[in-house]
């Protein structure tokens, strides 16, 4: 699903993005943003959340400055939804390698630091 990832950039089914973005079930949410920048809290991703998929995959930048919020983690944890939070570029590989397993995964993906 995910074709390629540098960093800025996102090419997702032939289309570039040049924004954070999600995707859920399948469908792209482009221009994600997050209320504290730098940090994944429940709110940033409500959509998500009430899909309930088996795992979230969270690409933290291509060097790696983005966190989950302990929170959110713990809400995750007693949702019964896996978390992995990877650099970007691991991400990406992750997300495609569960999506391909056939389970239901869900990505955030922060493009740039």
């Amino acid at each position: 699903m995910i074709e390629e990832y540098r960093f800025g950039t996102m090419r997702v089914r032939g289309r570039e993005y040049h924004g954070d973005l999600k995707i859920v079930n399948d469908e792209v949410v482009d221009g994600w943003w997050r209320k504290e920048g730098h940090e994944v809290a429940a709110d940033d991703i409500m959509d998500i959340l009430v899909m309930k998929p088996r795992c979230l995959v969270v690409g933290t930048g291509q060097p790696g400055r983005m966190r989950v919020a302990e929170s959110l983690k713990a809400l995750l944890l007693d949702a019964g939804i896996e978390l992995v939070e990877e650099p970007t570029a691991e991400a990406v590989r992750t997300f495609n390698r569960l999506r391909e397993s056939g389970g239901f995964v869900a990505g955030a993906f922060h493009l740039t630091c």
